[in-house]
């Protein structure tokens, strides 16, 4: 499988390109670059030194990957952007490389960031993520596996976000946001229930559903405090994965996090 390299396109003679790696016009692509095979960089595409990019991955034009973080402490050491396979990234995207505190910001595979969206240094974020037009992660996120971000909202340095959960467009996504669950608003970024349809698509029985529900309604309709109603759902339900993993979301948050509650808690 051959390459195709505009001639107006600049590579770096450091960079490593794999086969059947498409550089269209204007692109530049920096030395210390490493990009896997079948990937496809449109036109006017800036590429820094530091990224390493997997196979079947579509650039869009004016997307700028592995650049500098804006970060006010960033003195120049070497970092990376790690971003898997099979990702689709949209016009004038940016996505930053890490900082000296971990070094390197982490994307997985078969994710969507549209237009204009951000990813900020030392993020971590799963695989089949969707990020739609707009959004921007601050620094040091963690976004669990099929998440969606809806157009407009925005994500607060170090917040996480778990697994299978939906965030609405133009939210203000100040606090941690738990796995499976539904959250938005702006003026008060709160739960609004379990992310049911998002769950059911992706192959999650009823029963399975039924049960992360009711460990929500004990979290955050039981009136108890946190750490108590943790020990609730922990001695009243099956302890299924799906249990195991809120618990180890809320139990694995550092001091003083603040987690997504209910609007009237």
């Amino acid at each position: 499988m051959q390459s195709s390299i505009h001639a107006t396109a600049v590579i770096g003679k450091g960079a490593v390109l794999g086969e059947g790696v498409t550089v269209g016009p204007y692109s530049v692509i920096e030395d210390d670059v490493e990009i896997g095979n079948g990937t496809t960089i449109w036109p006017h595409v800036h590429i820094a030194s530091g990224a390493r990019i997997g196979s079947d991955c579509k650039i869009h034009s004016g997307a700028v990957l592995a650049n500098e973080p804006q970060d006010l402490k960033f003195s120049g050491e070497k970092t990376y952007l790690y971003l898997g396979d099979r990702n689709v990234v949209r016009e004038c995207v940016t996505l930053n490389r890490g900082t000296i505190a971990t070094g390197k910001t982490v994307i997985g595979s078969d994710n969507l960031f549209m237009a204009y969206s951000h990813v900020g240094h030392d993020c971590v974020i799963g695989n089949h993520v969707v990020v739609a037009n707009c959004v921007p992660f601050g620094g040091h996120c963690e976004v669990g596996d099929y998440v969606v971000i809806g157009g407009l909202a925005a994500v607060h340095q170090f917040v996480r976000i778990g697994r299978f959960s939906m965030v609405g467009g133009v939210a203000r996504a100040s606090l941690d946001v738990p796995p499976f669950v539904m959250a938005g608003g702006h003026e008060s970024f709160r739960y609004e229930g379990l992310n049911s349809i998002g769950l059911k698509r992706r192959g999650f029985s009823s029963e399975k559903i039924t049960l992360i529900k009711d460990a929500y309604r004990i979290l955050f309709q039981s009136g108890l405090l946190l750490s108590n109603a943790l020990e609730r759902v922990t001695s009243e339900l099956p302890q299924e994965p799906e249990i195991i993993e809120i618990l180890d979301f809320f139990v694995s948050g550092t001091h003083g996090r603040k987690f997504l509650r209910p609007f009237n808690s």
